[in-house]
């Protein structure tokens, strides 16, 4: 990691900032009195999430008066605005005495000042306005809080790792009891352990509201993700409004007016994420989940029979038209213009084969083409040509910039059909459930050459009573039986909050702290698996997000934030 400019020999104890323990049920006096402690000590000195790959902590404090950033070297758009928004989020709130608390430290003389904190970004690699994150973006940081003496830095190779420099030191400041702002005394070197750690949403079955994905976006920042995957249509709507097929969302969508995302909706949307150093792969999944398709587009499915005849439903995409492949290409054209991440998730999953069997068209084509009654190779057919078609469209770049293919994320299925893959396809594994365990697929997968991610420990949709955080957390991608090389084609995973009884109303609450836990597992050293300490620091992170005007809930058991959540 070429970062510059970072020498300091701190003599450091980790215990100064992390504690190692975290309350539990209450079943006594003295262990509602242990819970009553840990709550309050979560409130104290700074506590990080995700952990740091390395962290040494002094008990020195610095205390932030007339404070500022500034920027040597490199600087862009990106950066000034991260800046102004951490400002702001840093010194939002008023401060209040919490005269209840154990006094942190003697009086103002004992503490050194920290005005300015420079950031500083390795100027072979300057930012630019218009900058994206990518598949390949650099997120390492250091941050060092010095004596005064010598300047404090946040350190960074690119503009993605001083996005997550400053989220860090945003996390590390904390208040005495006076309500005075001070951070600890530190160095700090941290990087991602994995790329591609992703949250996906279901805007389909029921609709999110734009304001919602925005405030998603923030919490996901506050945690390190880096990957916005927008499930954004299924069977059940077609809320993407689309230039070239407007119908689609006219007649496919809850409702054409107020349940849609607008081209410019999507446009804010992208950059709301790209200005705090977050993709957004779209996933519009055929061949199956379509069935809002054929409410626009109905000769773009494939008519189901009864008694051999035509009943009058559909199921799906017909993959046995050439104007099935013209409609796609004109749509996906267009997805790609507006979506400009270089992977697009295809999906490919749960493919209904029943109204493929009634059809006796396909019948027809499944004999010429040698297909017998292995309807799977039906399937293959279809991703394959559809794969072929879209590795053709170029990906809409800045001026300038060479034109390159897409690259496809693609659900478990489309290996499991045997269709011949990219070696740059992202398989995503997500099935653990009937008895099919998710190690054998990683294994048979990263066997095979291709990288994956995985979602099958992570579907949050799946609502349970209790720190249901700790089974999140416990679950690590590369647990499977395999060689180093395979495990080095795990390239992350993502969580997974699927629709069906999830909405504006409520998905912000189930989504969090619980996405949480995942994100510390995709982010920090494998190595890092402590649930004592990982739950004070969580406590204390949950709060944090309370307080920056995301409602957490409280799934940790009985505890309380000191500024507690309000809209």
């Amino acid at each position: 990691m070429n970062i510059i400019g970072l020498v300091l020999l701190l003599v450091c104890s980790l215990g100064a900032c992390y504690g190692r323990s975290g309350p539990r049920m209450a079943e006594s006096w003295r262990d509602i009195q242990q819970q009553r402690k840990a709550a309050q000590d979560s409130l104290g000195q700074g506590q990080l999430w995700p952990e740091p790959q390395q962290y040494n902590c002094s008990s020195k404090l610095l205390l932030l008066e007339h404070f500022r950033f500034a920027v040597k070297g490199p600087r862009c758009s990106i950066l000034d605005e991260a800046i102004q928004r951490y400002y702001k989020m840093i010194f939002r709130r008023p401060s209040k005495p919490r005269h209840w608390l154990k006094a942190n430290s003697s009086g103002k003389g004992d503490i050194a000042t920290l005005s300015k904190v420079y950031i500083m970004i390795n100027p072979q690699n300057p930012c630019s306005d218009n900058d994206m994150p990518d598949v390949d973006m650099d997120e390492h940081y250091e941050v060092n809080l010095r004596d005064p003496t010598f300047p404090s830095l946040i350190v960074a190779n690119t503009i993605w790792g001083a996005l997550r420099g400053l989220e860090t030191f945003s996390q590390m400041i904390w208040k005495l009891d006076d309500g005075r702002m001070v951070v600890n005394q530190s160095i700090l070197v941290d990087y991602p352990r994995f790329s591609h750690r992703g949250l996906m949403l279901d805007t389909s079955r029921h609709f999110i509201s734009k304001q919602v994905l925005l405030q998603n976006l923030d919490a996901m920042a506050m945690n390190k993700y880096n990957v916005f995957h927008w499930h954004i249509v299924d069977d059940q709507s077609f809320p993407y409004q689309s230039r070239t097929f407007p119908d689609l969302s006219t007649l496919g969508a809850w409702e054409p007016y107020e349940h849609i995302y607008t081209q410019e909706d999507i446009a804010e949307v992208i950059e709301y994420a790209r200005l705090r150093g977050i993709r957004v792969i779209a996933e519009f999944d055929t061949p199956g989940h379509s069935a809002s398709w054929g409410a626009a587009l109905s000769q773009l499915l494939t008519p189901c029979y009864s008694n051999g005849s035509a009943d009058g439903t559909f199921g799906p995409i017909n993959p046995i038209l050439s104007s099935t492949y013209e409609t796609l290409e004109a749509l996906f054209t267009e997805i790609m213009e507006v979506f400009p991440d270089n992977y697009l998730h295809l999906g490919g999953d749960e493919v209904d084969f029943t109204c493929w069997q009634s059809n006796p068209a396909i019948t027809t084509f499944m004999n010429k083409s040698g297909y017998g009654k292995d309807y799977a190779k039906l399937e293959e057919y279809y991703i394959q040509t559809l794969l072929d078609i879209l590795e053709k469209i170029p990906t809409k770049l800045p001026a300038k910039v060479a034109p390159k293919r897409h690259e496809f994320v693609v659900w478990q299925e489309v290996f499991d059909n045997n269709v011949v893959l990219d070696g740059k396809t992202i398989v995503h594994i997500w099935k653990d459930w009937k008895g099919t365990e998710w190690q054998p697929e990683m294994h048979s997968v990263t066997k095979a050459g291709y990288r994956a991610i995985l979602s099958a420990c992570w579907y949050l949709n799946y609502i349970s009573y209790g720190a249901d955080w700790q089974t999140y957390y416990r679950c690590d991608p590369q647990n499977f039986n395999g060689t180093a090389a395979q495990k080095n084609l795990v390239v992350g995973g993502e969580t997974c909050m699927w629709g069906e009884y999830i909405d504006s109303t409520n998905v912000m609450i189930k989504l969090w702290p619980r996405a949480s836990a995942v994100a510390e597992r995709l982010w920090s050293a494998q190595s890092v698996t402590d649930i004592g300490n990982a739950e004070k620091r969580l406590r204390a992170h949950r709060c944090r997000m309370n307080r920056r005007g995301i409602p957490a809930e409280p799934n940790l058991g009985p505890d309380f934030c000191a500024t507690e959540y309000s809209p």
